[in-house]
């Protein structure tokens, strides 16, 4: 594996990954964000996108970050992001704290805040 590799959302030395602007292409929120991997024709990323929102709209501080994932290949492979829509809840710090596949459940989405904020 090469020098700086990122896998699942760990780099080569299995120290967590951050993720800030940089990688996402829009800034973190102040005290977590909802980044949501998505693509053109998927069903379930709308709706997706909407729990998130309105999650992010509840709880001062949080961003939601929607990032097309046919559009960032490089991102989706570092950390084996597989299918859409993917949402990964991060810290304050840009750290992955929780991870989901398929459209969250809001109860599920406000419950994942909790470990990053």
């Amino acid at each position: 594996m090469r020098t700086g590799a990122r896998v699942h959302g760990h780099d080569e030395d299995g120290a967590r990954v951050r993720l800030g602007a940089a990688e996402l292409g829009a800034e973190p929120g102040e005290r977590a964000s909802l980044v949501q991997f998505s693509s053109a024709f998927c069903q379930p990323c709308r709706a997706t996108r909407r729990i998130l929102a309105e999650v992010a709209a509840m709880v001062v501080g949080v961003a939601h970050i929607e990032v097309d994932a046919e559009k960032n290949l490089d991102l989706i492979r570092a950390l084996g992001i597989e299918k859409t829509p993917t949402v990964l809840v991060l810290d304050a710090a840009g750290r992955i704290v929780r991870r989901g596949v398929g459209m969250p459940r809001k109860a599920d989405v406000i419950a994942a805040l909790g470990a990053a904020v």
